[in-house]
């Protein structure tokens, strides 16, 4: 089994229902099960600023699927809840990201894990703190030292 990470972000459609909905979809994935989930939180975009505030947590998966099977079902996720690809960093009915794959670390044209941004994103290092307090991030370092780093105040925890 590999533990994995997934961080989830929706400003559309009733965003705290899309994210539940996308955690109920991640426990039928076959092979995988959904271990832990975090809190959720709202957050202001990243990109453009007229779009409505995002509610996004992290699911702690354990499965025994590769990075890209689970990449082709999270992406499966995300079309069968009306995600379109219309501008980048635009408003979403539902956004998953593979965060962490175990130790690996993967660099192709489809996958890039540990994700290029998530050290960078209070509402990732929240939430994934909150479930993986001793969480590195490889090559990057302690999540909860990279949080102390950013800034999360504008997170509001939700549920």
């Amino acid at each position: 089994m590999t533990k994995a990470y997934i961080g989830l972000g929706s400003n559309l459609d009733d965003p705290q229902s899309q994210l539940k909905k996308a955690i109920i979809a991640m426990e039928m994935v076959p092979s995988t099960s959904v271990v832990k989930t975090s809190s959720f939180y709202r957050s202001k975009p990243v990109g453009p600023q007229d779009q409505p505030d995002y509610v996004n947590a992290v699911v702690e998966l354990d499965t025994e699927l590769s990075a890209s099977v689970v990449l082709d079902y999270v992406q499966a996720i995300e079309n069968e809840q009306g995600r379109e690809r219309k501008i980048k960093w635009g408003a979403r009915t539902l956004d998953l990201d593979i965060l962490l794959f175990g130790d690996e670390i993967i660099n192709n044209n489809r996958l890039q894990i540990p994700h290029v941004e998530m050290h960078n994103r209070g509402f990732v290092l929240l939430p994934l703190n909150e479930i993986f307090p001793d969480c590195m991030i490889p090559g990057v370092g302690a999540v909860s030292s990279l949080l102390q780093e950013d800034n999360a105040e504008d997170l509001v925890k939700l549920i």
